[in-house]
């Protein structure tokens, strides 16, 4: 693990860029509760922000900077934090992170959600043993069995890929199964799995700037009983091009938000069905940042509309 003098030295640079009291989210004597979710299929709480490893974190594993990574996935778990969510088409990034976790002890800490995909797109069909070496690599890099849990990832060849992982659970290898997409085209078909496939887990994108999920997916998810996985809650790069340069509102403190990540965080959490969201980043400091989203008072219905509107208004 990082040593305690780096990580307070991270804690209170991330400190001062939110202009805060050293400690407030990270200190021995919080008082913030941390926000955990229950996975509907089993009851299982999980903590309500995580770390996903696309995006920079992807980058960085690329450019092998190993110790970035290595204080970023530290601070995850010092802070309370366990869902990691990775795929084997984020570059290095599974095999960087289960490197570095093995290396930490820290693997047993972490909830590992993987992916599946040797489709790609264009509606092709699985080879299955392609899927399966696939499977098997990731088994091989995160070192843990079962793997917490895997999703057909883009939505691609479900009755293959997904009828692997069905019978990847049933054999006690891989705890949950689920989907994810992004991409509002797959929207429908995401919708055909949730009531059609005995699925613990959906991953899908949501955040103060992008409503869609609240329509239907997120109502269908609480109907199903099945756990929700949010991508790209700071809505990719759009969210922080608003902000820039832009003051934290006075009245976010109301919901303990004290930094524009925390803000967009809570956005996301403060909807009953998310179970938790999962950020990219490759910075420890960001990181200890995120996790104050899972900390503390969360907005009610009046202040959601507030803060849809106030970034609208941006």
């Amino acid at each position: 693990m990082i040593s305690r003098r780096t990580y307070l030295k991270l804690a209170m640079a991330a400190g001062a860029s939110l202009a805060m009291r050293p400690g407030l989210l990270w200190a021995e004597d919080r008082k913030l509760e941390l926000i955990t979710r229950p996975i509907p299929s089993t009851g299982e709480r999980l903590p309500g922000v995580g770390l996903g490893s696309s995006a920079s974190f992807s980058s960085t594993a690329r450019n092998e900077d190993f110790e970035a990574l290595r204080e970023v996935l530290a601070a995850l778990v010092k802070e309370g934090g366990s869902v990691f969510d990775t795929a084997p088409s984020y570059g290095a990034s599974e095999e960087v992170a289960g490197k570095i976790a093995n290396e930490l002890g820290i693997v047993d800490k972490l909830f590992w959600a993987t992916k599946l995909n040797v489709a790609g797109w264009g509606g092709r069909t699985a080879n299955l043993e392609e899927a399966r070496v696939q499977v098997e690599t990731s088994f091989e890099r995160i070192g843990k069995n079962p793997i917490d849990l895997i999703q057909v990832h883009n939505m691609a060849d479900i009755p293959n890929q997904l009828g692997l992982l069905k019978e990847l659970r049933a054999g006690g290898r891989v705890r949950y199964i689920g989907v994810t997409t992004t991409f509002q085209r797959q929207y429908e078909g995401l919708e055909t799995v949730m009531k059609n496939e005995p699925i613990d887990f959906i991953g899908v994108d949501y955040a103060v700037d992008n409503l869609t999920m609240e329509k239907r997916i997120l109502p269908l998810a609480k109907d199903k009983g099945i756990a929700v996985l949010i991508y790209a809650p700071f809505g990719r790069a759009r969210l922080w091009d608003k902000v820039k340069g832009k003051e934290l509102p006075d009245w976010a403190a109301e919901f303990d938000a004290h930094s524009w990540a925390q803000f967009f965080l809570k956005f996301v959490l403060s909807h009953p069905v998310v179970t938790a969201a999962t950020p990219a980043t490759s910075k420890a400091r960001h990181m200890i940042d995120n996790m104050g989203g899972a900390m503390g008072a969360l907005p009610d219905e009046a202040l959601r509309k507030r803060m849809v509107a106030y970034i609208e208004s941006l």
